[in-house]
């Protein structure tokens, strides 16, 4: 069940009913609401605008009460911040730019004449308690008493009882959003738990709201009165026009989300059946099945270029599918001779022969690795192929979709068309994961047991080697660091390695390399413990 609880859900409500099929229900408050929202005041300019809400803050002020002005972004709060500075008014900027002090700031946002200036990104769902909270103090204290406790308490109920005969929180609005919800979420922050409080909000015709939303008849009237500047008009009208301008901006954006909607429903069907199959590789130990089932369905596919349906023998490729085959799959077929030894082997018959000659080899590949390492690389190159290509597909989605308004101007329907065409990217991605799969299993190297056992042998004369190499270094290492000539270590080299080749370590052009056959990095030390490099001794080209 998809549910949810928040306190400005109810301007959506046509929304979450359409979208999610959820009804919102909205539930009575435990305390009467006691805030007052005034109607908003609209001025000429924004700087008008701004002097208004100065002229308002130091009216509150003046009662005692404290301030919180909301913004839309931290350039308004940083100007309204310079304009309080110039008047001498001390303020708090909450704006995402102070993580450290912020909490102290909202804590302290209900005290007495106190004026913080807020923007949408900060400040929100936190409880501003009148007078301030006193328990932030008692955080900075290592060890309170009970009379300090009891003092500090006392002090905070006469600054929260000033604060409540003041009137509680003032929220001052700078602008209006293009959401009523961000409004009532600023409003929402005064007159909480039955406390007293007030919100306004301060508009101006330079507002990008006002200036594109807004009614022409607003404009008129104020341009026709002939207001000045810092003179704001206040009115139901007003209010009620601005609330209209809000609701086609909502409506707006309802159905940008709606159309994107559309979009995103076929890409999360895709994603579904993509991580559906990703679980059941992780969770499933055996993938034989699956793995006969892709050979099938790869080679049919394949086998179709080559020997196209319903055709006559006279229209078969069989030396192209033969090079196909060993090209892709490194599995060879004498098709031409099965054609000969058979003259009634039909198209049905030969394609059944190709798929059942690659299975068994699969399956004699398969029975060479063994039940357990099977499983696991059959595992290992699925998911590789899956990962990798649903990566590249949702680039391309993303691709279709920046386009496929395009489709437009061609007289078709663009959302039916990215459904047609998503779902062709997705059949390609689904039948390349499947090929790359087949033939990655197919072209995998698998060691014979003669193999294994001279790689073993290998790795055990590499180690012998290695050993040699430390003694070398251990007798050095007794002669007390003094550092000797290089014939000098070529001779204790050929003193310890008994048997080793005789003579100077670096190689003459005429002698065979002893180490050709060993996996030695040239720039490695020369097994031989002359100190050089591999590639400076008996790596000598």
């Amino acid at each position: 069940k998809l549910s949810g609880m928040t306190g400005t859900a109810d301007t959506e409500a046509a929304e979450f009913k359409s979208t999610y099929d959820l009804d919102v229900i909205v539930i009575p408050t435990h305390e009467p609401i006691a805030r007052i929202d005034m109607d908003d005041q609209i001025f000429l300019t924004k700087l008008g605008k701004y002097k208004g809400i100065i002229r308002e803050i130091k009216e509150i002020q003046a009662k005692g009460a404290p301030v919180l002005v909301g913004t839309a972004t931290i350039e308004a709060s940083e100007e309204l911040s310079y304009l309080l500075d110039q008047e001498g008014i001390k303020h708090h900027v909450l704006n995402a730019k102070q993580h450290e002090r912020e909490a102290e700031i909202i804590a302290q946002a209900g005290s007495p004449k106190a004026v913080t200036i807020a923007t949408n990104m900060a400040g929100r769902g936190t409880d501003i308690i009148l007078g301030g909270n006193w328990q932030s103090f008692i955080e900075d204290i290592d060890a309170v008493s009970p009379e300090e406790m009891a003092r500090l308490k006392a002090e905070w109920q006469v600054k929260h009882d000033q604060v409540v005969a003041a009137g509680g929180l003032h929220i001052i609005g700078s602008e209006r959003h293009e959401s009523r919800r961000i409004d009532n979420q600023l409003r929402g922050r005064a007159g909480r738990q039955g406390d007293p409080g007030m919100s306004r909000f301060f508009l101006s015709l330079e507002d990008d709201l006002m200036r594109i939303f807004a009614g022409d008849r607003v404009v008129n009237m104020m341009r026709a009165m002939g207001l000045k500047e810092d003179e704001a008009i206040e009115h139901k009208m007003v209010s009620k026009s601005i609330e209209n301008a809000q609701g086609k901006v909502e409506s707006r954006d309802f159905d940008a989300r709606k159309n994107l909607l559309k979009y995103d429903d076929v890409a999360n069907e895709q994603r579904k059946v993509i991580y559906g199959q990703r679980d059941d590789l992780l969770a499933e130990m055996d993938l034989l099945e699956a793995i006969e089932v892709m050979h099938h369905e790869v080679y049919n596919a394949m086998i179709d270029q080559f020997i196209p349906p319903g055709s006559i023998d006279d229209q078969w490729n069989i030396d192209g599918l033969e090079d196909e085959l060993e090209d892709e799959f490194k599995i060879s077929m004498p098709i031409n001779d099965w054609l000969d030894e058979d003259r009634r082997l039909d198209e049905e018959g030969l394609r059944a022969k190709i798929i059942q000659t690659a299975l068994d080899r699969y399956h004699a590949r398969r029975e060479q690795m063994g039940e357990k390492d099977a499983a696991q690389l059959e595992r290992h190159f699925m998911l590789q192929s899956l990962d990798k290509h649903w990566k590249e597909h949702l680039t391309q989605m993303d691709q279709l979709r920046k386009g496929i308004h395009l489709r437009g101007y061609a007289q078709k329907n663009p959302e039916q068309e990215y459904k047609r065409e998503s779902f062709e990217l997705f059949q390609m991605m689904l039948g390349a994961i499947k090929s790359e799969t087949v033939q990655d299993l197919s072209r995998v190297h698998i060691p014979t047991k003669e193999e294994l056992e001279a790689l073993e042998a290998q790795q055990r004369e590499n180690a012998a080697h290695m050993q040699m190499q430390f003694e070398h270094s251990d007798i050095d290492n007794m002669d007390g660091g003094v550092e000797r000539p290089a014939a000098q270590n070529r001779s204790v080299a050929a003193g310890v390695t008994a048997g080793s080749i005789a003579g100077s370590g670096s190689k003459n052009a005429s002698e065979p390399d002893p180490y050709a056959g060993l996996n030695i990095s040239r720039n490695a030390p020369c097994p031989c413990g002359s100190g050089l490099k591999y590639k400076q001794c008996h790596g000598k080209i």
